[in-house]
Parts: C-alpha cells; structure tokens; sequence
C-alpha cells in the first residue's frame, strides 16, 4: 500500500478520536453558551457515541454492496454538513442531534479504511498498516485538547467546529482524487437484504469473534484508564490541570513507539505470534497495577510504570487482533470491519462506566477494571489460538 493512501486512510481514521477530544476543553464556554451546566453538555458526546455504535453496522454492509469509495466520500461529506451545524447550533439540542448526525458520518472512515486495508493487504500488511495509522490514534489524543484549548481562548468555541469542518472537507477532495475504489471487481456484491444473515455468520465463526474481542476488551481497558485517570492523577495525588496532559501525553507515546516497533517486528513474526506474547504483558502489567494501587502509596509513579506498559502494550495488541480478525473476511470485509468497531466501542464505554459505579475515591476502582480487561483479554485470546489452530489443522487434513 502506498505512502498517499495510507495518508488518507490516517486521516480518516482521525475523525473520532478528534471529534471526540477536540472540543473536550470547551465544556465550560459552551455551557455558559446555552445558559446550562457542563454535565448536561455531555450528552452530546453520549450522543456522538450512540452514532458511532449504530453507523458502524449500517456502514459494513452497504460497503460490502456498493463498493467503498461512494459510501465513504457520502459519510465524509455528511460528517463535513454536520460539523459546520455544530458550529452554528442555536441551542444545547440543535447541538446535540448535530453530533449524533456527525458521528453517523464520521464511523464511515472507520468501517470502511479497515476494509479498504483488507481488500489491499494480507494479514502481515493489514497489521503493518493498522500499526502505522495507531501513529494518528495516538497522536490525536495528546494534540488535540491542546489546539482545542487555544482555539476556545482565542477565537470561541465555534471555532472547533469550523475546523473539524474544514479537516473534513480537505479529506473529502482526498478521497474524491486519490482514493480509487479498492474493492475487486470481481468480488462478489452482497446484497443488502442479507445484511443481518451476515452478522450472524460473523457472529458464529468463533475466530473472527474471538480476534474482535481480544482487541475490544484490551481497548476497554484503555478506557477505564481514560474514564479513572482525571480524578487519579489531578484529585487524588495533585497534578495540577495544566500538567495532566504531559502525563497522558507520555502514555500515549509509549502507545504510539510500541506500535512502530510492532510493525518492525512483523517482518520476522506474524500477527498472531505477536498478539499471543502481548496480551500476557498486559495482564502482568494489569496486576501490578492492581497490587500497588491497593497499597494505596503517597507516590504516584508506582502508579505509572505499570500503567504506562499496559497502555504501551496495546500499540502491540490493537493492530494485530484487528489484522487477525479482518483475515479471511474478504468479501464481507466492511460488515466485518463494522462488527469489529460496534463491539470495540460497546466494551470499552461498559467498562468506562465500570469505573464510575466503582468509585470509591482511590486508584483502585480503575486499576480492577484495567486487570479485569487484562484476565479476559488473556482468557479469550488463548482460546481463540486453540481455535485457530484447529481450524488449520482440519484444513490441512482436508486438503491431504
């Protein structure tokens, strides 16, 4: 796969996590803006989370029917329409059911750049790329509350949104001139009436399940970090605000470098070798957490370490299960892709609210659900191997 269209699919892939962070530091000037508090000003992320979760499924199988170039460039322009009505909005509901309309755009670049790897990559490719685009999943994060900070202090609020609308509209004309359909034409078009019939076969091939778990509950943990580590850091040891992002910056780093490296290692060892190692550093590193938070230490970098290696460990673990799940899922790679996302999001936002019905003013609420992630991640991605590895065998014995 080439520099340019890696590029794009980068891209792409950023639009969640920035329509997501990007405005988190306009909480307040937004709620002053509607005349309401900031917990009612969260609802338009629930509400952007909701259209991730339902434009996911809807995207897979139109992808799968009419190629991806049209539904992707449909989603990128709807994204770019709802974004400058998120600039405009009237009021807190306005702004709200813009959000939602920009999540069922945004999930397209998700869905459908996980298929287009697919139609162009075998597994080892698909992971190399699915590690190289983990560069903007991880950079997006540390970079754009910083830029959203500023914009909120020195233009207004609005102005977010009217750069998430120019972003996306300077990615539409990307993918309109350089992003050429990649779904084979001879590739059979599955039709949409059996959109819900390839679900459930998804849903049945217990390797393709037990690779999108392995990768949506290592991501849960990362989000109960997310969700815990506020209060932790800023509350419970003093970090000043201004200083917290340098600390999830770091993490972020460690996430970013482990998935270079991962893709590095890929020339040796495939996916599969790779994610079988890197869970178990998770799970240890979830442990260790565990034990030291429950010692409840004056010092938080006993808290850091192993929180740094549980997140560093899934640059390793994210792009591998995601290159395992999507193998052999050629012709119905966009409901695959779709399924992959909806049960990600769905797993990492229980456990994120895990941490918050835990809550009982220590480390330790997030710590258990990070080790928790950590037992079940280990558990499912040892059965999935066995799995794997039966299923090879019966092949090669059929084929003998």
């Amino acid at each position: 796969m080439n520099f340019r269209t890696i590029l794009i699919l980068g891209a792409l892939s950023a639009f969640a996590p920035l329509a997501i962070d990007f405005y988190l530091p306009a909480f307040p000037a937004m709620a002053l803006a509607f005349g309401t508090d900031e917990q009612h000003v969260q609802v338009t992320l629930a509400a952007y989370f909701l259209g991730l979760s339902i434009g996911q499924l809807v995207y897979g199988p139109i992808a799968d029917r009419f190629g991806r170039r049209v539904p992707l460039l449909t989603g990128v322009v709807l994204f770019t329409v709802a974004s400058l009505a998120c600039a405009f909005a009237p009021n807190l509901d306005w702004l709200i059911g813009a959000r939602f309309v920009q999540a069922l755009g945004g999930c397209a670049g998700m869905v459908i750049s996980r298929a287009i790897v697919s139609d162009k990559c075998d597994a080892v490719g698909s992971a190399k790329v699915f590690s190289q685009l983990m560069l903007v999943m991880g950079l997006a994060p540390i970079l754009a509350p910083m830029l959203g900070g500023l914009l909120v202090n020195t233009t207004g609020w609005q102005s977010i949104f009217l750069v998430l609308t120019g972003f996306s509209a300077l990615a539409a004309v990307a993918v309109a001139l350089g992003l050429p359909e990649s779904m084979p034409a001879d590739m059979p078009r599955q039709p949409l009436s059996g959109s819900l019939r390839q679900y459930g076969r998804l849903l049945a091939d217990r390797v393709f399940l037990g690779h999108a778990l392995t990768g949506g509950i290592a991501i849960a943990g990362m989000f109960a970090y997310i969700a815990g580590s506020p209060f932790i850091f800023i509350k419970l040891y003093g970090v000043p605000a201004e200083h917290f992002g340098w600390l999830f910056g770091t993490n972020a780093a460690g996430f970013i470098l482990v998935a270079q490296v991962n893709a590095r290692l890929l020339a040796k060892r495939g996916p599969a070798f790779l994610l079988a190692r890197a869970v178990w550093v998770y799970l240890g590193a979830g442990l260790t957490l565990l034990a030291v938070s429950s010692l409840h230490t004056e010092a938080l970098w006993p808290l850091l370490i192993p929180l740094f290696i549980c997140v560093a460990s899934l640059g390793c673990i994210s792009p591998n299960a995601a290159a395992c799940a999507m193998n052999g899922q050629r012709e119905r790679a966009g409901s695959a892709s779709a399924l992959l996302g909806c049960m990600q999001f769905s797993v990492a936002a229980a456990a994120s609210a895990l941490v918050g019905i835990l809550h009982d003013g220590t480390a330790v609420p997030m710590a258990m659900v990070i080790s928790l992630c950590g037992v079940l991640v280990v558990s499912v991605a040892v059965l999935t191997r066995r799995l794997q590895n039966a299923r090879a065998l019966a092949q090669a014995q059929a084929e003998a």
